[in-house]
C-alpha cells in the first residue's frame, strides 16, 4: 500500500490507493495519534502531580474511624448509629489552626427521626466552630470540656450519613482529645458516643509548617526531647492511653455519677467523662 502524505494536518492518499487501503491506514494513523495523545496526557498529569508534590497528596480525604466509639447503653432497639472522625488532621504548626470533620451514621433498619450530635473538645483541642450548629454556652459546657457544639438532626434514614465540617484550634504542647456523643432527640438518651479521643503525634517536628496528628494517639509535645506524652489535666484520657476501639468495653461509662447533663434549652445531652484517682 502506498505511503499517505500530510499536509497541514490533513491526511491524503495518492490517487491510485484503493479506499479499503486508505481506510486501513486512517485506522492505523487514528489509533496512533490516539496513543500519542494518551501518552501526552498521561504525563501532564504526572507532572503536574510530581510539581505540586507532598501538598496534593495532603489534599486527600483522611479515611474516617469509629475509634473510641461505643454504642449507649440504654439505646432503644432498632437503633444503631455511629459516628466517624478522619484518622489524621494537619495542623497549622504556627497557629495551631486546623479542620476536621465529624460524620453520624444511620446503619439502623428505620428513620432515625430527630437525633443530636454533640461536638467538644477537651484540653488542647478547642472547638471554634460547627457549621450549622449552636454553640453551647460556657457555663453548659460538659464537665472538663472547654468548648461544645450541639447538632439537631431532624431525621438520618437508613443508610445515610451527615457530615458536619469543624473548625477547630490545637495546641500542640498539650494533649488534645474531642467527643461526638448522639442523644436520642431532646431526651438524656445516648445511642452512641465516641471519645474523649485524643488527636496526636509521637513525632513531633516544630519547625515543620504542619503537623499531622493522628486519631487516637496521646500528643508528644513540640520540641520536646523525648517521646512521652504531654500531661493529661482531665483525666479523660492518660498519659500513653489508648482508648477502645467501637464495640469493644469502655473505659467511659456512659450513664451514672461520671456523666455530667449538659442542658441546651431543655435538651439533655450526657456527655460522660472518667476520673482518675490519685495516686
Amino acid at each position: 500500500m502506498p505511503s499517505p502524505h500530510s499536509t497541514r494536518g490533513i491526511l491524503w492518499y495518492p490517487s491510485n490507493t484503493s479506499a479499503e487501503d486508505a481506510e486501513k491506514g486512517g485506522s492505523r494513523m487514528d489509533t496512533i495519534r490516539a496513543g500519542k495523545g494518551a501518552f501526552m496526557i498521561s504525563a501532564a498529569a504526572a507532572a503536574l502531580t510530581l510539581a505540586a508534590g507532598p501538598a496534593a497528596l495532603a489534599a486527600d480525604p483522611a479515611p474516617g474511624s469509629s475509634a473510641g466509639g461505643k454504642a449507649g447503653s440504654a439505646a432503644p432497639a432498632g437503633y444503631r448509629v455511629t459516628t466517624e472522625l478522619p484518622e489524621r488532621i494537619s495542623v497549622q504548626t504556627a497557629t495551631g489552626a486546623t479542620t476536621l470533620t465529624a460524620k453520624v451514621t444511620n446503619k439502623g433498619g428505620k428513620d432515625t427521626g430527630a437525633i443530636r450530635l454533640t461536638v467538644a473538645g477537651f484540653q488542647g483541642l478547642t472547638v471554634k466552630n460547627v457549621a450549622g450548629c449552636t454553640k453551647v454556652p460556657e457555663g453548659q459546657l460538659p464537665a472538663s470540656a472547654n468548648s461544645a457544639y450541639s447538632c439537631a438532626i431532624s431525621s438520618l434514614a437508613s443508610g445515610k450519613s451527615r457530615t458536619f465540617d469543624v473548625t477547630a484550634h490545637f495546641d500542640l504542647k498539650k494533649q488534645g482529645q474531642i467527643c461526638l456523643p448522639v442523644t436520642l432527640g431532646n431526651s438524656d438518651t445516648v445511642l452512641w458516643q465516641q471519645g474523649p479521643v485524643n488527636f496526636g503525634t509521637r513525632h513531633p517536628v516544630s519547625d515543620a509548617p504542619d503537623t499531622p496528628l493522628m486519631l487516637n494517639t496521646a500528643n508528644v509535645p513540640a520540641g520536646s526531647a523525648t517521646s512521652t506524652p504531654a500531661p493529661s489535666e482531665s483525666g479523660s484520657a492518660a498519659p500513653g492511653e489508648r482508648l477502645p476501639q467501637t464495640g469493644a468495653p469502655s473505659v467511659l461509662p456512659l450513664a451514672g455519677a461520671a456523666a455530667a447533663l449538659l442542658v441546651l434549652g431543655g435538651t439533655g445531652v450526657w456527655i460522660t467523662t472518667r476520673r482518675q484517682s490519685r495516686r
